[in-house]
């Protein structure tokens, strides 16, 4: 195989790292639509289509973008409109700072699941097959056994990208909104300062291991959690106004968008095939 460090690490984290203001972007746009309920329904459908898609493609690189955009589609269309419908459905306010919505409504209800989300880490905590680093750091240092062989088979790249990039959005987004939360913190709080540099150290830590990965595919799916940390740093910094989010201003600044939006497809392209030519390669 031909070694490409640092430059996989690289073009896999500009990949997940332009998913984030695009996905932002494309739930600005829909919520302006006239049938965005009905379009919410369709995208998560085309995602869960795509992660399907993916299920039956053995190509590595190929199975783990189509779980990310499999992944991210589910995300926006079934579980973040889920939450705008039922706040529209039952009228609950945003949160108003000085004549501004700080907070939309469907974020005010985010934080209600957190008791899933809980469940969820304690069922990978304790699960001796579970090959996250996070998790396995933490059952080495809390001395859970793990399985003696840790091998899974038929393990699907999409099904499990998927399934990490919805459950890492899910976690960090209740970082944020109890950050922010004024009953808990508050935005200007130590605690959301801790979470916003801790973020951006973390994510430097993440980012230097990431350069050491030469196969796309698992180099996609460790992008995932290091672009996300990072992004709450970026998020935090929106939020104190240091900056002026362009992806949520999509039709006024349409070609930064479709510049972001063009730089993506041609690196998913390139990943693709070069990920389809490593593979063939190791054959």
């Amino acid at each position: 195989m031909v070694n490409r460090k640092p430059v996989t690490g690289i073009v896999a984290f500009i990949i997940v790292l332009l998913t984030m203001p695009l996905g932002h972007s494309a739930m600005i746009l829909m919520e302006g639509h006239e049938y965005v309920f009905e379009a919410a329904i369709l995208l998560g459908i085309f995602g869960a289509v795509l992660v399907i898609i993916g299920y039956k493609i053995k190509n590595d690189s190929t199975a783990t973008i189509f779980g990310l955009f499999g992944g991210l589609a589910i995300w926006t269309g079934w579980i973040e409109f889920a939450y705008v419908y039922y706040a529209t459905r039952y009228r609950i306010q945003p949160l108003m700072e000085n004549g501004e919505i700080v907070t939309k409504p469907e974020y005010l209800l985010l934080p209600s699941s957190i008791g899933f989300i809980v469940m969820l880490i304690l069922f990978y905590l304790f699960n001796k097959f579970t090959k996250c680093n996070f998790f396995v750091w933490w059952q080495k240092r809390l001395n859970i056994n793990r399985a003696k062989s840790d091998k899974i088979d038929n393990r699907s790249s999409a099904v499990i990208t998927a399934f990490e990039i919805i459950t890492i959005l899910w976690i960090f987004y209740l970082v944020l909104l109890f950050s922010y939360d004024s009953a808990f913190f508050g935005d200007k709080h130590f605690v959301t300062y801790f979470v916003a540099f801790g973020s951006l150290l973390w994510s430097v830590y993440l980012f230097l291991k990431l350069l050491k990965i030469n196969k796309f595919g698992y180099a996609i799916r460790y992008a995932i959690p290091t672009v996300i940390i990072f992004w709450n740093f970026v998020e935090v910094l929106g939020r104190w106004g240091f900056f002026k989010e362009i992806w949520i201003h999509p039709l006024e600044y349409w070609l930064e968008i479709t510049l972001i939006t063009v730089v993506l497809i041609v690196l998913v392209i390139i990943t693709l095939i070069e990920g389809r030519k490593n593979e063939e390669m190791v054959k």
